[in-house]
């Protein structure tokens, strides 16, 4: 293994190393390679295509959560001292004749190398990288370099192009009521179903939710995958996980394109790094210290004021249906303990820092569920005003975007490969709340979906479901995907 790995990237390398780049070049590949082998020692990320994608999608608040003291005492020892071992060397030129023979000898030595390694160990080799593909994402620091590759190729011309029709037929089916519809989505973050309190969880860390009766929660719920990346554009898209494919969700509308074209009012309000595409057709705007300089430090504001913007949307009713989505922070790690305000501090001690290895796994777990308490809070608050305004017939979904590791089997976070992903990123909570305007409207028997909410379901009901309780008729509906369906007249 370590003469395959060597000679491969030797004889990669070699091409771009030069009298005036080869310390450039190292320099680069050591500081490549003491970052991902920090992430991936202490968090056990793997670097594949999806990781490389949140690294590109992140914002600054997000990176700058990342740099810590473990990190830093990290790029000493494994960058900075031998980059300054590296720039001590003193190179000599070499007539270019001689240097191109010399050069050419090390490089088919190298290849010499590898194909003897390669042959003495095939039989094995080959059956470990075939059942262990993960195994790629951990060679450093092609792993990284070969993913980022991929990322930068796929940026195609099309995706920028314009998308793709889906659901060109889309209309709303009028309905009885005197007043227009509205559907709250509450996307979370990186919530994983073990902590929910209501799937029955060690701790009550969902109590104000525990007590709304009306409150429908779905036990058995898996996520599209174990990123933002993939898992927000892949919720709102047609295929689902089920045919999943990037450059599809790049291609074609999602399900929110399908509600404008059918006549719906569709806003995404945004506190976090972005909808990854989804909402870049509807009204769309994020969050701002300067709008709630109160719930905001350090770029990042608390998940109220989600509650406060959704509140000032509904006091003035819009003729047509109405279909709002909030997008949490959430469980946005590692900082958990920045995710809920102090009054919310109920699991002690609690991981004060976002260097999680300088924590026992009782800290940041007590931190991650008093994150969650905040996220019930928030839900229950929504609840709330939606039980209280008179001016829509109203719905609420939530669903988180994926799990968490919280240090089981050595893992942290959230991005592994979806084949090999633990249960823990991707089994995730969805709750539904319809009033009973809502319900009584649309013919939908609320203790039919109690009854049902312990049968699997997924990200990929997400999209028919809210074309049927928005009463959306679009051939693209399917109602075998739609979980109302068989409690609905």
């Amino acid at each position: 293994m370590l003469l395959i790995i060597t000679s491969l990237h030797f004889i990669v390398f070699l091409l771009f190393s030069f009298y005036w780049s080869a310390k450039i070049v190292l320099s680069t590949l050591l500081l490549l390679a003491s970052v991902v082998s920090y992430f991936t020692g202490s968090y056990g990320v793997y670097f594949d295509t999806t990781m490389l994608d949140n690294v590109l999608q992140t914002d600054t608040s997000e990176a700058q959560e990342l740099l810590t003291f473990g990190l830093l005492f990290h790029l000493l020892l494994y960058f900075i001292m031998p980059s300054m071992a590296l720039w001590r060397v003193n190179l000599k030129k070499t007539p270019w004749p001689k240097a191109a023979v010399r050069r050419l000898t090390y490089w088919l030595s190298g290849v010499a190398v590898l194909l003897v390694s390669t042959i003495l160990s095939y039989q094995d080799m080959s059956s470990l990288m075939r059942n262990n593909k993960e195994l790629r994402y951990l060679i450093t620091p092609g792993n990284y370099l070969v993913s980022m590759v991929k990322v930068l190729t796929s940026e195609a011309p099309s995706a920028h192009s314009p998308r793709l029709a889906v659901g060109a037929d889309a209309v709303v089916e009028p309905s009885e009521g005197t007043n227009p519809k509205l559907l709250v989505i509450v996307v979370g973050e990186a919530v994983r179903a073990a902590n929910w309190g209501l799937n029955d969880y060690q701790r009550q860390t969902t109590p104000e939710l525990a007590n709304l009766a009306s409150v429908i929660n779905f036990k058995q719920v898996t996520s599209c995958g174990t990123s933002t990346a993939v898992s927000l554009p892949c919720m709102f898209s047609l295929p689902g996980r089920r045919d999943y494919d990037k450059a599809y969700t790049r291609q074609h509308e999602s399900l929110l394109d399908v509600l404008k074209r059918a006549g719906l009012n569709v806003m995404w309000i945004e506190n976090q790094s972005g909808c990854k595409g989804v909402c870049d057709r509807v009204e769309n705007w994020k969050i701002t210290a300067d709008e709630y300089p109160q719930l905001c430090q350090e770029g990042r504001c608390l998940d109220e004021a989600l509650v406060y913007e959704l509140s000032h949307q509904i006091k003035q009713p819009t003729p047509d249906d109405k279909v709002i989505i909030l997008h949490q922070l959430g469980n946005h790690g590692p900082s958990y303990y920045q995710r809920y305000p102090s009054n919310f501090e109920r699991f002690i001690p609690t991981c004060e820092t976002a260097d999680l290895s300088q924590c026992s796994q009782e800290e940041i777990t007590n931190s991650y569920d008093n994150a969650t308490l905040y996220t019930d809070h928030i839900l229950s608050q929504i609840i709330e005003i939606l039980s209280n305004q008179s001016n829509y017939d109203a719905s609420m979904i939530y669903l988180s975007d994926h799990g968490e590791s919280l240090g089981e089997k050595g893992l942290y976070l959230h991005g592994i490969p979806y084949a090999i992903a633990p249960d823990e990123q991707t089994h995730i909570p969805m709750l539904w709340w319809l009033s009973p305007n809502f319900s009584q409207r649309e013919s939908i028997d609320v203790r039919c979906l109690k009854e049902i909410a312990g049968n699997p379901a997924s990200h990929d009901n997400l999209f028919h479901s809210v074309l049927g309780l928005l009463n959306v008729s679009t051939m693209v509906y399917q109602d075998e995907l739609d979980i109302s369906k068989p409690c609905s007249n």
